[in-house]
């Protein structure tokens, strides 16, 4: 707490942040938020997200954040403790939520890269709940996009139910492995060619490995392309800032769960690095022997039989059961090499929600998989600018347009299911099967479904 705080300039309880966007309740105000309160921001979020880390133990560990695109609401009131002066009770001001986003100005998009604003660290204390605190943050979130010239924003939502009503839609998923120890894999050509190499990870050795490789797979700089247009992977963010480098390789005890520090498996091919994992262990010893768990972070290839090669190691370490990653592409190549992909317990989570933030903007900045002229109906009670008609026109996997018209809709939807789809991940017929996408004209909604799809299943490799 602090007696006194400096407003900031885009938002207060009586100047919006922009079009649209809700006022803070009286009694509150935003402000930016500075390195100097990270052990205060840290206290916030796990009032709002619970840990059984203390704060003083999370303070040590380097911030994740970008501070200037970090913000806060303060709640301003009398102290009734403290002694009056001139007949006043001194004000006081409280942290009562934040919200920040990371900028990744390479996001991929089908077909190519957008500016796009990673919405994370969005958290409202107990005491402030119901007050509609979120709300104001989101709205001046989707205004400072605007202003910056980000026409997509992304986020994992915490709990799902949250972000549908602000115009996220969930725009990919990833699956989630149990493979037993052991388990069968198929044979892949070249892959007992890589070299393998297991240590611990270390970001001077490591650092730039990792970056380059996990770069490369979602570029799609290694495979080939269609027309020109490169066929990378939708979603799939990188650790562009060197605080989110920072935090990656920060390895703190506190935040294993028991588990060993981190290690790493690299494979290469004739000196070349061709894929990296990242993984953990952890064993206990029961009557019937040890059981252990490898629980990795990452698992990157660039191709198949450095996959096959990275795979064979992590389904055969010692004094281990099973082994669990985190997040993996729902096309990811491990589920077509195990023999039997039912005994790995498959089960999707959701991953990345995307918001379309600058409708044309979006539409024009990415690529489509096959010929397209349709004029869409968008809705978006948050950001007027968005709402109308809008034609994409675009030929094979070429450059698109996009433009406000008044011409009439081929297909209308709600900018929540424009998230949804804009990806390529979630089939615009599979939205009108469910109601929520509706067709004017027939076959315009088979052509901008097949138009709107990738070849690459949208994912990110790690939460932001």
């Amino acid at each position: 707490m602090s007696p006194a705080e400096p407003t900031a300039p885009a938002r207060t309880a009586s100047a919006p942040a922009g079009e649209g966007a809700r006022p803070l309740p009286a009694g509150y105000r935003s402000v930016p938020l500075s390195a100097e309160r990270y052990r205060e921001v840290l206290d916030l979020d796990m009032w709002a997200f619970p840990s059984s880390v203390e704060v003083d133990e999370a303070h040590k560990s380097p911030s994740p954040l970008t501070w200037s695109r970090t913000f806060g609401v303060v709640a301003d009131h009398e102290d009734d403790r403290a002694v009056p002066v001139d007949g006043a009770l001194p004000v006081t001001t409280e942290l009562a939520a934040m919200h920040a986003s990371y900028p990744f100005s390479r996001f991929p998009v089908p077909g190519g890269t957008l500016p796009v604003a990673g919405l994370t660290w969005v958290g409202v204390h107990p005491q402030h709940r119901r007050k509609g605190l979120l709300t104001a943050m989101i709205d001046e979130h989707l205004a400072r996009c605007r202003e910056l010239g980000e026409p997509v924003s992304a986020l994992f939502a915490a709990e799902a139910a949250i972000y549908g009503r602000f115009g996220y839609g969930q725009a990919a998923n990833d699956l989630r492995l149990t493979i037993p120890r052991g388990a069968a894999l198929r044979d892949v050509p070249g892959a007992d060619a890589h070299t393998v190499r297991i240590e611990k990870a270390d970001r001077e050795r490591h650092g730039e490995l990792v970056a380059a490789l996990h770069v490369a797979a979602g570029t799609g700089a290694h495979v080939a392309t269609a027309d020109g247009c490169p066929v990378n992977r939708p979603g799939w963010a990188t650790r562009e800032t060197p605080e989110l480098q920072a935090a990656f390789w920060s390895d703190p005890v506190a935040f294993r769960g028991g588990r060993e520090s981190r290690r790493i498996v690299v494979v290469e091919r004739d000196g070349e690095p061709r894929g990296y994992a990242t993984f953990r262990r952890k064993t206990t010893w029961e009557q019937t022997g040890p059981r252990g768990t490898v629980s990795t972070g990452e698992v990157v290839a660039l191709d198949a039989a450095a996959a096959r090669a990275l795979w064979g190691v992590l389904t055969d370490l010692d004094l281990t059961s099973e082994v669990e990653p985190f997040v993996l592409p729902v096309d990811d190549v491990v589920t077509h090499l195990l023999v039997d992909p039912r005994a790995a317990a498959p089960r999707v989570a959701d991953n990345v929600w995307v918001r379309v933030v600058d409708v044309p903007a979006a539409l024009a900045g990415r690529r489509y998989a096959a010929d397209v002229d349709v004029v869409l109906h968008v809705t978006d009670a948050r950001v007027a600018q968005n709402a109308g008609h809008w034609r994409v026109r675009a030929e094979g996997f070429g450059p698109a347009r996009s433009e406000r018209t008044d011409d009439a809709a081929d297909l209308s939807l709600d900018v929540r299911e424009l998230g949804s789809a804009y990806l390529g991940g979630v089939s615009l017929t599979s939205l009108a099967a469910a109601g929520l996408v509706t067709e004017h004209r027939p076959g315009a909604l088979a052509h901008a479904a097949a138009a709107f799809s990738w070849p690459v299943a949208p994912v990110c490799s790690w939460v932001f």
